[in-house]
């Protein structure tokens, strides 16, 4: 039985169909709608690794503002199916994080989208989901 779902979340219309395939699916399962903050984009947009200029905190806070925006989407999203889910955060690699954040916090299954990014980022990053897939410690469904 899958009582706790982790629903890897950000701005795209895969992670849309990743919220919704998880409420039609686990309706009775504790969701936990989970964004990453990619420190990697802080210094994409400050300066290079190491030499960021000195409004770092301000966009950390900016990236930050956003996940929350994200999250309450998120979380909208399920109250539409008539459910609750739990919202979280956190600043580190995406494939990695989602894979940590699934093993220290019991998950039994993860859902990802099959692709986030697009462009030259996807191809440069490779496929999270993939990598997700790969490294789990519970099962993974990818949705397109």
């Amino acid at each position: 039985m899958t009582d706790n779902v982790l629903v890897a979340v950000d701005d795209s219309n895969q992670s849309t169909e990743a919220l919704e395939f998880a409420c039609r699916e686990y309706p009775e399962a504790t969701i936990t709608a989970l964004h990453v903050l990619d420190p990697g984009d802080f210094y994409a947009v400050t300066g290079v690794e190491g030499t960021a200029m000195a409004n770092y905190d301000e966009i950390q806070d900016h990236h930050e503002e956003r996940a929350e925006e994200i999250l309450e989407t998120a979380r909208e999203q399920a109250a539409d199916h008539g459910l609750e889910i739990e919202t979280d955060h956190v600043v580190g690699g995406i494939s990695r994080s989602i894979v940590d954040y699934a093993a220290e916090h019991d998950m039994d299954h993860i859902v990802v989208g099959s692709h986030g990014r697009t462009g030259a980022s996807r191809i440069l990053l490779g496929s999270v989901a993939e990598t997700i897939a790969r490294r789990s410690p519970v099962p993974v469904t990818i949705v397109r």
